[in-house]
């Protein structure tokens, strides 16, 4: 085992040591469980020594003995019953309760990690390490804690009763140990690779999956069905070569080890008899030495029996933590606090920023927006405009310059105080699984039934919510699919009007819908960046000509800025990308 491994495994008793009393508790009646069912075997042989002893010497059974130790049977059977009933259900409480730890960590550190987490891992794999691999995890700790424990306590107080009856023949069963560690290790080190990419394998298709069924309508609309299922095919096809490679690599342990049992088995026998006949071992022992043969076999074959488990946990446990030890998003040591009466006025003043150190992308851009004004931000794809946003969010900090919110720098700011000033509609709007009412008042919490109304009317779409089944009431399905595009931008909006921000941002708010809406969702904007400094990311120019500044990018810098009119009369980069939509709107 390498040291990450080992690593891994020393850190999942942070999540057992809050259960530890009941761990010890449960570790304390397995001891119990393993030392009644190690007595059974040289408790059983009592009674046929005695026999044989009686009927040797001409004498009567001594039925009294043999009652008594038939009570001491029924005894160590009811406390090994009870022992092993109990060590269970203490050790199932302590893995269930230490896995709900992990899972609220992972979903903690998730909040905490920044955006370029997300912009780099799919997020399936992401989620099949919250899900499958914790999962994994939880089922091997549960189905394998106790008997591993058992196994190893058994085997010890196997070989302990082995060399009490008979030493020589005790070295029988202490061969068979190293042996099997010896095809155990081989075994493992050929199979662990394959546990680790079956694994990999199955967040890569829980992460294929995922896109395929959000962009399930896309699939269907280009005909792509058959693409998709070639790739779903390729990836089941190696998650189904890494499963059998590791089922059936580690599958050949239980046969190899339980062949050491069957001839520790037969020399025992065979050798036993000659101490028989000899007269050092009675036959109510050899009869005991071979059920403590099999007592070193039961362990060590339920220990292969669960090496696959293991092993896929092992693989999980690695996964977990790696996601545990993604550097999360900095923290200032000391964060200036937030002014009281936010005006809202920003300035970008010499930012440089690249997410590639070696392809520069924002390059030395200064601007000034005063308090409610409306900026917007215009350019080809790819020059930097939802970058400025997202340096703006601190969802990235800037390589050089400074960002300042009434004059102070967005990198000593805390980054939830700096986020409450904005509002945001974006593109893509996103909406989940609840009430429409609901899906508004994320914007705000503490948002009163009135307030959520208000803030759809604001946004233009109470009307709409008021025809819809349930009103304000009706479920939003999973993906969204029961309401349109236009109205989910609408829904947006109103969430945005009920956080009541100091600075609005629309991000390609109103590129998707018809004119219709796009009128709509514009007369509702309007009334939202009333008096609220606004930054818009717009394609259509004709949706920002009453902007008070347009900054106009093409590959990381700022070429022109004004407003529309100065704009246009420079005739300069802004005026071509104006006249070149104003022609193909003519042509239309």
């Amino acid at each position: 085992m390498n040291k990450r491994k080992l690593s891994s495994f020393k850190r999942l008793w942070t999540y057992l040591s809050p259960y530890r009393w009941l761990f010890f508790l449960g570790v304390f009646l397995t001891i119990l469980t393993v030392i009644c069912n190690a007595l059974l075997p040289f408790v059983t042989g009592l009674p046929t020594t005695e026999i044989i002893q009686n009927l040797a010497k001409h004498e009567p059974i001594n039925f009294a003995y043999i009652k008594q130790v038939l009570v001491v049977l029924v005894g160590l059977a009811i406390g090994y019953s009870v022992c092993q009933y109990l060590s269970a259900l203490l050790i199932t409480l302590v893995v269930q309760r230490s896995m709900k730890d992990l899972r609220e960590d992972i979903s903690k550190k998730i909040n905490r990690l920044p955006v370029s987490y997300f912009d780099t891992h799919q997020q399936g794999d992401v989620l099949s390490r919250m899900t499958n691999d914790v999962n994994a995890l939880m089922n091997a700790m549960q189905q394998s804690f106790i008997p591993i424990i058992s196994a190893i306590l058994g085997i010890v107080f196997a070989v302990g009763m082995m060399f009490y009856i008979h030493a020589k023949m005790a070295l029988i069963g202490v061969l068979m140990i190293p042996v099997a560690l010896i095809i155990s290790k081989v075994i493992v080190a050929k199979s662990q690779k394959y546990f680790q990419d079956q694994q990999n394998a199955l967040g890569e298709m829980n992460g294929f999956v995922q896109e395929q069924l959000t962009g399930f309508s896309v699939i269907k609309l280009f005909g792509r069905e058959e693409a998709t299922l070639t790739r779903f095919k390729d990836i089941s096809h190696e998650l189904s070569g890494y499963g059998f490679r590791s089922a059936f690599i580690s599958g050949l342990m239980m046969p190899l080890v339980a062949l050491t049992a069957y001839i520790a088995y037969i020399v025992t026998a065979v050798l036993g008899g000659f101490f028989v006949i000899q007269g050092s071992l009675t036959i109510g022992n050899l009869q005991a030495l071979i059920q403590y043969v099999w007592q070193i076999n039961a362990p060590m074959s339920q220990i292969t029996q669960l090496s696959a488990v293991l092993q896929s946990a092992s693989a999980s446990v690695e996964r977990i933590f790696e996601i545990l030890d993604e550097p999360e998003e900095v923290q200032n040591i000391t964060d200036v606090p937030l002014p009281e009466d936010i005006q809202g006025h920003v300035v970008f003043d010499q930012v440089s920023f690249s997410y590639d150190p070696e392809k520069p992308l924002i390059q030395q851009v200064s601007f000034e927006v005063k308090p409610g004004q409306t900026v917007a931000i215009v350019g080809p794809t790819g020059a930097g405009k939802t970058t400025m946003i997202n340096l703006l969010m601190r969802f990235y900090d800037v390589n050089e310059g400074a960002i300042k919110i009434d004059g102070i720098d967005t990198k000593k700011m805390n980054r939830s105080d700096l986020r409450s000033l904005f509002g945001m509609v974006l593109q893509d709007a996103w909406l989940y699984p609840d009430t429409i009412a609901e899906n508004i008042r994320f914007g705000n919490l503490e948002a009163t039934d009135y307030e959520v109304v208000d803030a759809a009317k604001t946004a233009n779409v109470d009307h709409f919510i008021r025809t819809m089944p349930n009103g304000y009431e009706m479920m939003i399905d999973q993906e969204a699919d029961n309401v349109s595009l236009g109205q989910k931008q609408l829904l947006t909006i109103a969430r945005a009007v009920i956080s009541n921000p100091k600075i609005l941002i629309l991000d390609e708010a109103t590129s998707s819908v018809d004119t219709r809406l796009e009128l709509l969702i514009q007369k509702a904007m309007a009334k939202v960046m009333k008096g609220r400094t606004s930054f818009v990311i717009a394609h259509r120019l004709s949706t920002i000509k009453d902007a008070d500044l347009i900054l106009v990018m093409k590959d990381g810098h700022i070429i022109e800025q004004g407003n529309h009119d100065s704009l246009l009369a420079a005739g300069g980069f802004y005026e071509q990308l104006y006249q070149s939509q104003f022609a193909e709107k003519t042509e239309e």
